[in-house]
C-alpha cells in the first residue's frame, strides 16, 4: 500500500494576524508561481486561523456542540505521524494506548498531514490554532511511511495492513485514513475486514485524481471502507475527488486550513480528499458519543440516512454517494431511527471491488437547500477540492505551489502558497 491518494489540497499558506485577503490564484497551466517572502511566526500563524473554518459555521458547529462534542470517542488515525505538541493537541493525543510493535516516532511527523488530521478532528482550538469538529475526542495515532522516511525508520515503520490491524485491537471506534494508492495485493482488504469485525468504522480519502485520469484508491476501494470525497462551500463536488460506485459520503474538502508541513510553523490553505475524510470521521464520532450504544452499522445509517442530496436514496451518486455528511441532522433529531445494529447500510456497495464510471460523466451538483430551523444555513458537507492523486505513489506529493509577499499595514510580510496533499 502506498500512502498517498488522500493527499491535502492545494495549500495556502494563511495570513492570520490580521484580516488577510487570499490571494487569487496565480498559477498557470506552466507550472507554480514562486514570489519570495518572509514567513510568519508559529503563533502569528495561527491567530486568525478559526475564521478560516469556514465548514464548522456551514455545517452549524455551534449548535451541534451544545449536544456533542465527542467526548469519550477515540479516533485512529493512520497517517503521517501526529505531533501531541502543538497548542491544539496538547491532551488530546493518546501516544500510550498505541501498541509497542508499531509506536516507533508515532509522535514524529516529517510531513505535517497526519498532525493536520489529528486537528481537524480534534482539536482544542487552544492558541488559536485548528478547532477539530469532535473537539473532545481523543487520537491514537498509528504513523506509515509515507515516503519520506530513510534507513532504520523505514524498516521499524509499520506497514499499512499491520498498522489498521493494531488501531482494530485498540479502543478506538473509529479509523480514518487520508491517504491511498493503487497496490491492492499487500494483505490490506483482510485487514480491514478485521476491523470491521472488531466493530470499527473505517473511513478513507478516495483521492484526488478525478481530474487525471480517475485511477481508483486503495484503501477506500475496499469493501468496509467509507469512502469521503471532497466539496465546496456551495455542496458542489470538487472536479480533482476521484469518483466511482466506491464513493460512499461526502464533506468539506476545499480550503480547509492544515499545516504546510513538518515544521509546524505556519497553516496552509489546503483542497483535498483528506480533510474531507477527517471531517467524516468527526462527524461520526460526535454522533457516537451520543448514541454510545449504538454499533457502528447505526452510527453509518444515520450519516446516511441524513446526508444531504438531491438524488434518491437508493441510487448513490458515483461522485458524493449518498451525500454530505450532517450531524447536526443526526443529533438534533431525538426519535432517530438508527436501524438494526448487525445490518451495514452499505452492504451492496461492498460487494463491489472497483469502479470504472465514465470520466465525462455529468457531476450532480451535490447541494443541498437550506436547512429548514438552522441557524447557520445548511449544514450538509460542502465540497472539498482534493487534490491528492496517490495512484501508486507513496509520498503525499506536493501539486504546486504559490507563494506571494503581502504586506500588512505597510509593515508585515507572510507567504500564500498552494499546496495539495493526500
Amino acid at each position: 500500500m502506498k500512502p498517498g491518494t488522500g493527499r491535502r489540497g492545494p495549500k495556502t499558506a494563511l495570513l492570520t494576524r490580521r484580516n488577510v485577503r487570499r490571494l487569487s490564484a496565480v498559477c498557470s497551466a506552466l507550472g507554480a508561481l514562486v514570489v519570495t517572502s518572509a514567513t510568519l511566526a508559529p503563533e502569528a500563524a495561527a491567530v486568525d486561523i478559526q475564521s478560516k473554518q469556514w465548514y464548522l459555521d456551514f455545517m452549524g458547529a455551534d449548535d451541534i456542540w451544545k449536544i456533542s462534542t465527542g467526548k469519550g470517542v477515540k479516533v485512529a488515525v493512520i497517517d503521517s505521524g501526529v505531533n501531541p505538541a502543538t497548542p491544539t493537541l496538547k491532551g488530546q493525543v493518546l501516544v500510550d494506548e498505541v501498541p509497542k510493535s508499531v509506536s516507533y516516532h508515532v509522535t514524529h511527523d516529517k510531513d505535517g498531514h497526519g498532525t493536520s488530521m489529528a486537528e481537524i478532528i480534534a482539536g482544542t482550538g487552544a492558541g488559536g490554532g485548528i478547532k477539530g469538529l469532535a473537539p473532545d475526542a481523543k487520537i491514537i495515532p498509528f504513523r506509515i511511511d509515507g515516503g519520506r522516511l530513510v534507513g532504520e525508520e523505514i524498516s521499524r515503520t509499520p506497514s499499512v495492513p499491520k498498522a489498521i490491524r493494531a488501531a482494530a485491537d485498540s479502543d478506538a471506534k473509529i479509523i480514518n485514513m487520508s491517504f491511498g494508492g493503487g497496490d491492492i495485493h499487500d494483505g490490506t482488504d483482510t485487514a480491514i475486514q478485521y476491523a470491521v469485525s472488531k466493530g470499527k468504522l473505517v473511513f478513507a480519502s478516495v483521492g484526488n485524481d478525478g481530474d487525471k485520469g480517475n485511477m481508483p484508491s486503495y484503501p477506500a476501494n475496499f469493501p468496509g471502507v467509507i469512502g469521503v470525497s471532497a466539496l465546496d462551500k456551495t455542496g458542489t463536488v470538487a472536479k480533482f475527488s476521484t469518483f466511482g460506485n466506491y464513493v460512499d459520503l461526502s464533506a468539506p474538502g476545499l480550503h480547509v486550513p492544515s499545516w504546510c508541513d513538518g515544521t509546524f510553523t505556519e497553516y496552509c490553505d489546503t483542497d483535498g480528499t483528506s480533510p474531507a475524510s477527517a471531517i467524516a470521521s468527526a462527524s461520526a464520532a460526535l454522533i457516537w458519543s451520543a448514541h454510545p450504544d449504538w454499533t457502528a452499522n447505526q452510527v453509518l445509517r444515520s450519516l446516511v440516512d441524513t446526508a444531504a442530496r438531491d438524488w434518491p436514496k437508493d441510487t448513490p451518486s458515483r461522485y458524493l454517494g449518498y451525500g454530505g455528511v450532517r450531524p447536526r441532522r443526526v443529533l438534533i433529531n431525538k426519535d432517530i431511527d438508527p436501524g438494526p445494529p448487525d445490518v451495514d447500510p452499505l452492504a451492496a456497495q461492498n460487494g463491489t471491488l472497483s469502479a470504472s464510471p465514465s470520466p465525462s460523466a455529468k457531476t450532480p451538483s451535490g447541494k443541498p437547500g437550506k436547512e429548514a430551523g438552522s441557524a447557520n444555513g445548511p449544514t450538509s458537507a460542502a465540497a472539498a477540492k482534493d487534490s491528492d492523486s496517490g495512484g501508486g505513489t507513496q509520498t503525499w506529493v506536493i501539486i504546486g505551489a504559490v507563494a506571494a509577499v503581502l504586506v500588512i499595514g505597510g509593515a508585515g510580510f507572510a507567504v500564500l502558497r498552494a499546496r495539495r496533499n493526500a
